[in-house]
Protein backbone atom coordinates (compact mmCIF):
# COMPACT_ATOMS: atom_id res chain seq x y z
CA UNK A 1 0.00 0.00 0.00
CA UNK A 2 3.04 2.49 1.27
CA UNK A 3 4.64 1.59 -2.09
CA UNK A 4 1.61 2.36 -4.51
CA UNK A 5 1.73 5.72 -2.43
CA UNK A 6 5.11 6.67 -3.18
CA UNK A 7 4.89 5.81 -6.38
CA UNK A 8 1.91 8.40 -7.12
CA UNK A 9 3.56 10.84 -5.58
CA UNK A 10 6.63 10.07 -7.77
CA UNK A 11 3.98 9.68 -10.76
CA UNK A 12 2.27 13.13 -9.32
CA UNK A 13 5.70 14.82 -9.22
CA UNK A 14 6.79 13.49 -12.79
CA UNK A 15 3.80 15.01 -13.96
CA UNK A 16 4.09 18.65 -12.75
CA UNK A 17 7.41 18.78 -14.29
CA UNK A 18 6.78 17.44 -17.76
CA UNK A 19 3.70 19.94 -17.63
CA UNK A 20 5.91 22.24 -16.72
CA UNK A 21 8.61 21.36 -19.05
CA UNK A 22 5.86 21.71 -21.53
CA UNK A 23 4.83 25.41 -20.15
CA UNK A 24 8.37 26.56 -20.49
CA UNK A 25 8.68 24.88 -23.88
CA UNK A 26 5.34 26.72 -25.63
CA UNK A 27 6.00 29.85 -23.96
CA UNK A 28 9.90 29.57 -26.07
CA UNK A 29 8.12 29.03 -29.20
CA UNK A 30 5.33 31.87 -28.41
CA UNK A 31 8.96 33.60 -27.82
CA UNK A 32 10.40 33.40 -30.91
CA UNK A 33 7.32 33.17 -33.19
CA UNK A 34 6.41 36.85 -31.52
CA UNK A 35 10.04 38.16 -32.05
CA UNK A 36 10.26 36.78 -35.68
CA UNK A 37 6.93 38.86 -36.36
CA UNK A 38 8.33 42.01 -34.94
CA UNK A 39 11.36 41.44 -37.44
CA UNK A 40 8.92 40.76 -40.38
CA UNK A 41 6.59 44.11 -38.84
CA UNK A 42 9.70 46.17 -39.05
CA UNK A 43 10.60 45.43 -42.65
CA UNK A 44 7.40 46.31 -43.87
CA UNK A 45 7.00 49.31 -41.88
CA UNK A 46 10.48 50.23 -43.43
CA UNK A 47 9.91 49.42 -46.65
CA UNK A 48 6.58 51.17 -46.77
CA UNK A 49 9.01 54.16 -45.90
CA UNK A 50 11.52 53.78 -48.89
CA UNK A 51 8.67 53.33 -51.49
CA UNK A 52 7.15 57.24 -51.42
CA UNK A 53 10.37 58.32 -50.66
CA UNK A 54 12.10 57.07 -53.54
CA UNK A 55 12.29 60.16 -55.42
CA UNK A 56 13.58 62.43 -52.66
CA UNK A 57 17.53 63.82 -52.43
CA UNK A 58 18.40 61.94 -48.96
CA UNK A 59 21.42 63.34 -49.02
CA UNK A 60 22.40 64.33 -45.25
CA UNK A 61 22.98 67.69 -46.85
CA UNK A 62 19.60 68.64 -46.94
CA UNK A 63 19.16 68.30 -43.24
CA UNK A 64 20.65 71.42 -42.94
CA UNK A 65 16.96 72.76 -44.42
CA UNK A 66 14.75 71.16 -41.72
CA UNK A 67 14.47 71.63 -38.48
CA UNK A 68 15.78 68.76 -36.38
CA UNK A 69 13.72 69.97 -33.14
CA UNK A 70 12.13 67.11 -32.46
CA UNK A 71 15.61 64.39 -32.07
CA UNK A 72 16.93 63.85 -28.80
CA UNK A 73 20.11 62.17 -28.63
CA UNK A 74 21.53 60.16 -26.15
CA UNK A 75 25.73 59.32 -26.55
CA UNK A 76 25.80 56.81 -23.75
CA UNK A 77 23.81 54.02 -25.47
CA UNK A 78 24.13 55.19 -28.51
CA UNK A 79 20.08 56.43 -29.48
CA UNK A 80 18.09 59.21 -31.50
CA UNK A 81 15.13 59.17 -30.71
CA UNK A 82 12.63 61.86 -32.47
CA UNK A 83 9.48 62.37 -30.41
CA UNK A 84 6.13 62.62 -32.02
CA UNK A 85 3.94 64.80 -29.25
CA UNK A 86 0.62 62.69 -28.79
CA UNK A 87 2.77 59.36 -29.24
CA UNK A 88 4.08 58.18 -26.16
CA UNK A 89 6.43 60.44 -26.06
CA UNK A 90 6.36 61.51 -22.41
CA UNK A 91 7.09 58.03 -21.74
CA UNK A 92 10.28 57.43 -23.36
CA UNK A 93 11.51 60.75 -22.69
CA UNK A 94 11.24 59.25 -18.79
CA UNK A 95 12.64 55.97 -20.44
CA UNK A 96 15.36 58.52 -21.42
CA UNK A 97 15.69 60.40 -18.16
CA UNK A 98 16.33 57.22 -16.25
CA UNK A 99 18.53 55.91 -18.88
CA UNK A 100 20.77 58.74 -17.99
CA UNK A 101 21.72 57.66 -14.57
CA UNK A 102 24.20 54.71 -13.42
CA UNK A 103 22.62 50.95 -13.53
CA UNK A 104 20.85 49.76 -11.76
CA UNK A 105 18.15 52.64 -14.03
CA UNK A 106 15.65 54.29 -11.77
CA UNK A 107 12.13 53.69 -12.55
CA UNK A 108 10.96 55.53 -15.15
CA UNK A 109 7.77 56.68 -13.53
CA UNK A 110 9.50 58.15 -10.93
CA UNK A 111 10.18 61.31 -13.17
CA UNK A 112 7.33 63.71 -12.96
CA UNK A 113 5.87 64.45 -16.45
CA UNK A 114 6.38 67.99 -16.38
CA UNK A 115 9.79 67.46 -15.33
CA UNK A 116 10.97 65.48 -18.14
CA UNK A 117 9.85 68.29 -20.49
CA UNK A 118 12.21 70.35 -19.31
CA UNK A 119 14.24 70.81 -22.42
CA UNK A 120 17.91 71.39 -20.52
CA UNK A 121 16.87 67.49 -19.00
CA UNK A 122 17.95 66.68 -22.59
CA UNK A 123 20.63 66.90 -25.35
CA UNK A 124 19.62 67.37 -28.96
CA UNK A 125 20.60 66.72 -32.40
CA UNK A 126 20.08 70.53 -33.21
CA UNK A 127 22.40 71.64 -30.85
CA UNK A 128 25.77 69.88 -32.47
CA UNK A 129 27.80 70.72 -35.20
CA UNK A 130 27.12 69.26 -38.40
CA UNK A 131 29.81 66.98 -38.91
CA UNK A 132 28.69 65.61 -35.06
CA UNK A 133 25.13 65.57 -36.23
CA UNK A 134 26.02 63.91 -39.54
CA UNK A 135 28.38 61.18 -37.57
CA UNK A 136 25.04 60.03 -35.18
CA UNK A 137 22.98 59.61 -37.96
CA UNK A 138 24.92 57.40 -39.85
CA UNK A 139 25.68 55.43 -36.49
CA UNK A 140 23.26 55.82 -33.90
CA UNK A 141 20.10 53.43 -33.48
CA UNK A 142 17.46 55.88 -34.91
CA UNK A 143 13.84 55.32 -33.81
CA UNK A 144 10.60 57.09 -33.42
CA UNK A 145 6.64 55.85 -32.68
CA UNK A 146 3.55 56.99 -34.40
CA UNK A 147 -0.15 56.70 -34.73
CA UNK A 148 -3.02 56.71 -36.50
CA UNK A 149 -3.16 60.59 -37.65
CA UNK A 150 -6.65 60.75 -36.54
CA UNK A 151 -6.72 59.38 -33.65
CA UNK A 152 -3.67 61.59 -32.68
CA UNK A 153 -5.57 64.46 -33.54
CA UNK A 154 -8.33 63.85 -30.93
CA UNK A 155 -5.82 63.13 -29.02
CA UNK A 156 -4.22 66.66 -29.48
CA UNK A 157 -7.73 68.26 -29.13
CA UNK A 158 -8.59 66.76 -25.45
CA UNK A 159 -5.37 67.61 -24.16
CA UNK A 160 -4.57 71.37 -25.53
CA UNK A 161 -8.51 72.25 -26.45
CA UNK A 162 -10.12 70.91 -23.77
CA UNK A 163 -7.24 71.04 -20.56
CA UNK A 164 -5.50 74.15 -21.84
CA UNK A 165 -2.68 76.38 -19.99
CA UNK A 166 -2.00 80.00 -20.50
CA UNK A 167 -0.19 79.71 -23.41
CA UNK A 168 -2.11 77.32 -25.32
CA UNK A 169 -5.55 79.76 -24.67
CA UNK A 170 -3.50 82.74 -25.82
CA UNK A 171 -1.96 81.32 -28.86
CA UNK A 172 -4.80 78.86 -29.65
CA UNK A 173 -7.56 78.69 -27.79
CA UNK A 174 -8.96 82.16 -27.68
CA UNK A 175 -8.41 83.18 -31.36
CA UNK A 176 -10.65 79.75 -31.89
CA UNK A 177 -13.35 80.79 -29.91
CA UNK A 178 -13.24 83.93 -31.61
CA UNK A 179 -12.67 82.71 -35.15
CA UNK A 180 -14.54 79.96 -35.63
CA UNK A 181 -17.23 80.33 -32.60
CA UNK A 182 -17.93 84.25 -32.59
CA UNK A 183 -17.01 84.68 -29.14
CA UNK A 184 -16.24 88.28 -28.17
CA UNK A 185 -15.22 89.50 -24.49
CA UNK A 186 -12.74 86.54 -23.65
CA UNK A 187 -11.07 86.43 -20.53
CA UNK A 188 -7.69 86.95 -20.43
CA UNK A 189 -7.06 84.53 -17.84
CA UNK A 190 -7.00 81.02 -18.86
CA UNK A 191 -8.11 79.91 -15.37
CA UNK A 192 -11.13 81.63 -16.15
CA UNK A 193 -11.88 80.72 -19.06
CA UNK A 194 -11.59 77.36 -17.50
CA UNK A 195 -13.86 78.21 -14.68
CA UNK A 196 -16.41 79.48 -17.47
CA UNK A 197 -16.74 76.58 -19.80
CA UNK A 198 -14.55 78.19 -23.06
CA UNK A 199 -13.76 75.41 -24.88
CA UNK A 200 -13.63 74.82 -28.89
CA UNK A 201 -15.78 72.20 -30.06
CA UNK A 202 -14.22 69.47 -32.29
CA UNK A 203 -15.82 70.86 -35.46
CA UNK A 204 -14.10 74.05 -34.48
CA UNK A 205 -10.23 72.95 -34.15
CA UNK A 206 -11.16 71.31 -37.24
CA UNK A 207 -11.96 74.33 -39.20
CA UNK A 208 -9.30 75.96 -37.61
CA UNK A 209 -6.67 72.96 -38.83
CA UNK A 210 -8.15 73.23 -42.32
CA UNK A 211 -8.41 76.52 -42.73
CA UNK A 212 -5.74 77.73 -45.16
CA UNK A 213 -5.08 81.14 -43.43
CA UNK A 214 -3.60 78.87 -40.50
CA UNK A 215 -0.47 77.21 -41.96
CA UNK A 216 0.05 80.94 -43.82
CA UNK A 217 0.14 82.73 -40.37
CA UNK A 218 2.26 80.02 -38.80
CA UNK A 219 3.68 76.60 -39.38
CA UNK A 220 1.26 73.92 -37.27
CA UNK A 221 2.18 73.60 -33.53
CA UNK A 222 3.90 70.52 -33.03
CA UNK A 223 1.06 68.71 -31.42
CA UNK A 224 -0.97 68.45 -34.65
CA UNK A 225 1.80 69.09 -37.25
CA UNK A 226 2.50 65.87 -39.68
CA UNK A 227 4.32 63.33 -38.17
CA UNK A 228 6.63 63.24 -41.04
CA UNK A 229 7.33 67.06 -41.07
CA UNK A 230 8.94 66.57 -37.41
CA UNK A 231 10.42 63.63 -37.60
CA UNK A 232 11.69 63.86 -41.39
CA UNK A 233 11.34 59.66 -42.89
CA UNK A 234 12.58 60.43 -46.42
CA UNK A 235 15.64 62.18 -45.25
CA UNK A 236 16.46 59.73 -42.07
CA UNK A 237 16.38 56.12 -42.22
CA UNK A 238 15.11 54.77 -39.25
CA UNK A 239 15.86 51.58 -37.65
CA UNK A 240 12.78 51.07 -35.71
CA UNK A 241 9.42 52.83 -36.76
CA UNK A 242 7.07 51.62 -33.24
CA UNK A 243 3.55 52.23 -33.41
CA UNK A 244 1.25 53.09 -30.62
CA UNK A 245 -1.19 50.80 -31.20
CA UNK A 246 0.76 48.20 -30.24
CA UNK A 247 3.08 50.45 -27.88
CA UNK A 248 4.05 47.69 -25.56
CA UNK A 249 5.69 45.18 -27.65
CA UNK A 250 7.13 47.33 -29.88
CA UNK A 251 8.78 49.32 -27.16
CA UNK A 252 10.20 45.82 -25.42
CA UNK A 253 11.24 44.73 -29.19
CA UNK A 254 13.16 48.05 -28.80
CA UNK A 255 14.81 47.68 -25.53
CA UNK A 256 15.89 44.10 -27.18
CA UNK A 257 17.87 45.83 -29.66
CA UNK A 258 19.12 48.10 -27.66
CA UNK A 259 20.01 45.39 -25.39
CA UNK A 260 18.37 46.77 -22.89
CA UNK A 261 15.28 44.43 -22.20
CA UNK A 262 16.49 43.50 -19.08
CA UNK A 263 17.82 46.54 -17.38
CA UNK A 264 14.64 49.16 -17.99
CA UNK A 265 10.98 48.67 -18.35
CA UNK A 266 9.02 50.70 -20.60
CA UNK A 267 6.09 52.83 -18.36
CA UNK A 268 2.43 51.00 -19.15
CA UNK A 269 -0.09 52.89 -21.51
CA UNK A 270 -2.38 55.58 -19.80
CA UNK A 271 -5.97 54.12 -19.07
CA UNK A 272 -7.21 57.38 -20.40
CA UNK A 273 -5.68 57.06 -23.47
CA UNK A 274 -7.37 57.95 -26.70
CA UNK A 275 -8.75 54.74 -28.47
CA UNK A 276 -9.09 54.38 -32.19
CA UNK A 277 -12.48 52.91 -31.81
CA UNK A 278 -14.40 56.05 -30.95
CA UNK A 279 -13.06 58.02 -34.11
CA UNK A 280 -16.43 58.07 -36.08
CA UNK A 281 -18.08 59.30 -32.43
CA UNK A 282 -15.89 62.37 -32.93
CA UNK A 283 -15.94 63.18 -36.47
CA UNK A 284 -20.10 63.11 -36.21
CA UNK A 285 -20.47 66.57 -36.56
CA UNK A 286 -17.32 67.60 -38.95
CA UNK A 287 -19.35 67.79 -42.50
CA UNK A 288 -17.53 65.89 -44.59
CA UNK A 289 -16.20 68.02 -47.11
CA UNK A 290 -13.95 69.16 -43.94
CA UNK A 291 -13.26 65.08 -43.36
CA UNK A 292 -11.72 65.48 -46.99
CA UNK A 293 -9.85 68.56 -46.59
CA UNK A 294 -8.29 67.10 -43.25
CA UNK A 295 -7.34 63.64 -44.67
CA UNK A 296 -5.47 65.57 -47.57
CA UNK A 297 -3.49 67.54 -45.10
CA UNK A 298 -2.62 63.92 -43.48
CA UNK A 299 -2.49 62.21 -45.91
CA UNK A 300 1.36 61.75 -46.46
CA UNK A 301 1.34 60.31 -43.21
CA UNK A 302 -1.36 57.96 -43.57
CA UNK A 303 0.86 56.52 -46.52
CA UNK A 304 4.23 56.41 -45.04
CA UNK A 305 3.13 54.94 -41.84
CA UNK A 306 1.45 52.21 -42.70
CA UNK A 307 -2.78 53.58 -41.78
CA UNK A 308 -5.36 52.46 -43.70
CA UNK A 309 -7.64 55.62 -46.05
CA UNK A 310 -10.64 55.94 -43.36
CA UNK A 311 -13.08 55.27 -46.10
CA UNK A 312 -16.26 55.08 -43.57
CA UNK A 313 -15.18 59.08 -42.72
CA UNK A 314 -14.13 60.19 -46.16
CA UNK A 315 -16.69 58.93 -48.73
CA UNK A 316 -20.81 59.29 -48.90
Amino acid sequence: MGSNKGFMVVFSLLGSMVLMFLTIHEWYIHKQKTAQVSIKEQKLRKDLLRKPCADVNQSLVNLNKIDLNNFIVDDKHGILYCFVPKVACTNWKRTLVALKHGEPYPNPMSFKGDWVHQWGKFRFLRQLPKAEREAKLKHYTKFLFVRDPFVRLISAYRAKMQKYDQYFYDGYVRPILQQYKNQTNLPLSYKEAMEEGFHPSFYNFIQYIVDPQTETYAPFEPHWRQMHRLCHPCLIEYDFVGHQENLQEDAQQLLKILKLENAIKFPPSYENMTSGNSVMEWFQGVPIEDRRKLYKIYEKDFQLFGYRRPTELLDD
